[in-house]
């Protein structure tokens, strides 16, 4: 039996019926969001749901196409195991585009649903009309892009890349038209080429005196320029050393998996109806990222701390989570925070900020202002880039059918690291990938 009973954020159902919608719908139309499972009694038995599969593909579909405003990016539906047996939880969160409804029945009492208690009630015509008055408007799918001429190559390889294929209605499909069917922001970010420009910036020190690189990832998709940060992350993570008179201790300068749903969250959340991009600063004891807009209107700071998820942008939380960028609806705020605690965050009236300090104690080459430091920092990168790699090798040719999660855990770097070391390892004809991504293999180039 689950310990926990219904509340205003729990809604339990034995089994699927299409009353599921209105709880939803109740859940999007509340402040929180919230969480229901299919297979579980009201008292908390688990029964489990028979026919997984089928059941999940039902409610995802119900979901998306019974339900006004489209809500894609504001659910999600998976399957998990309790005491034994299957369930499905379905995750949803706050939507900005209040009142939702059921298309069938309109925007009419019979339609809408808010979240009292532990129950879904019908709301009222004032309530609907409240809620109306108050929807936001100047949304990045209701922005027409300045420009029109937009292709999306960039985006449909890495469909591709997930055996995911865009169809000729694809940018209807993900929301990138307007109702009158121009291509709005959102498709203008995930062009190939558009006029955001994400910054890296390094500094010498602890402030902003003296500027020591400046790299710019952007003028392409969003998606692209998301990963080329990652990448570009991965790499200044390097591995520095605190030496003591008994040992010597080695490790990262930031947690690598929080940093990663950090940079995720701030850059999905950020509002670019401004066109200010997300902006990542690199100190010599910290890392800094800062997003525009603040907390997302209707939601509070202990909300926030809580993991309520109410995004922003969901047709941009609805791609990523497609290209596995995102895992489900309100996890990254869970991963930083078991890092990273409140102190790290300011919320300023247009702004939100997170401040990644580095391990105290460990020295990095951010404070080494003459040439030969420098030199000497980047020599023993690349040698310890290239003994990576000479593992890697190693390891493939022994495993040929091994993942990059597996190799990252062999050798103790991060994923992103090995994806990094094979792609150098493919284009400097050293190794092949023969077949898919799924079942394929390995073949070193001798």
């Amino acid at each position: 039996m689950v310990n926990s009973t219904e509340t205003n954020t729990i809604e339990y159902k034995r089994e699927y019926s299409d009353s599921i919608l209105k709880d939803v719908i109740g859940f999007l139309n509340s402040s929180l969001g919230g969480h229901l499972y299919v297979g579980i009694e009201n008292d908390g038995t688990v029964y489990g749901v028979n026919d997984i599969d089928e059941v999940q593909l039902k409610i995802i579909n119900t979901l998306r196409d019974s339900i006004k405003p489209y809500s894609l990016g504001l659910f999600d539906v998976f399957t998990e195991a309790k005491e034994g047996k299957n369930i499905i939880h379905i995750i949803v969160s706050s939507g900005n585009e209040k009142p939702y409804y059921i298309s069938s029945k309109g925007m009419t009492p019979n339609g809408c649903f808010l979240r009292v208690g532990s129950s879904s009630q019908q709301m009222t015509e004032n309530q609907i009309a409240e809620y109306y008055a108050k929807r936001t408007r100047n949304t990045l799918k209701n922005i027409v892009s300045y420009h029109q001429d937009l292709t999306f190559e960039q985006l449909k390889i890495y469909y591709q890349e997930r055996d995911l294929t865009l169809n000729d209605n694809f940018a209807r499909n993900l929301e990138l038209l307007t109702d009158d069917g121009k291509y709005n922001y959102i498709a203008y970010l995930l062009a190939d080429k558009n006029g955001t420009s994400i910054k890296v910036a390094k500094y010498w020190g602890k402030d902003k005196l003296k500027l020591r690189e400046l790299k710019e990832y952007g003028y392409c998709s969003l998606i692209k320029a998301t990963k080329s940060v990652l990448d570009r992350l991965d790499v200044e993570n390097t591995v520095s050393t605190k030496v003591t008179y008994t040992e010597r201790k080695e490790r990262t300068l930031w947690n690598a998996d929080a940093v990663k749903e950090a940079v995720i969250n701030f850059i999905v959340h950020n509002d670019y109806t401004r066109e200010v991009p997300p902006l990542f600063e690199i100190y010599s004891d910290r890392l800094e990222i800062t997003s525009y807009g603040g907390l997302v209107e209707g939601l509070s700071r202990e909300e926030f701390f809580s993991g309520v998820s109410m995004p922003r942008n969901r047709e941009l939380m609805r791609i990523f989570k497609d290209l596995d960028l995102v895992e489900h609806i309100g996890s990254g705020m869970g991963k930083i925070m078991t890092v990273y605690n409140k102190d790290n965050f300011e919320f300023m009236e247009h702004f939100l900020r997170i401040r990644i300090p580095f391990e105290k104690g460990y020295e990095n080459d951010y404070t080494e202002l003459n040439e030969k430091g420098s030199e000497k920092s980047s020599e023993k990168s690349s040698e310890k880039n290239e003994k990576s790699r000479e593992k890697i090798l190693e390891i493939i040719s022994k495993n040929p059918t091994i993942s990059a999660n597996d190799i990252a855990k062999e050798i103790g770097i991060t994923s992103r690291a090995v994806e990094k070391h094979i792609k150098n390892l493919k284009e400097n004809n050293k190794i092949k990938r023969v077949g898919a991504d799924k079942g394929g293999y390995w073949e070193i180039i001798k």
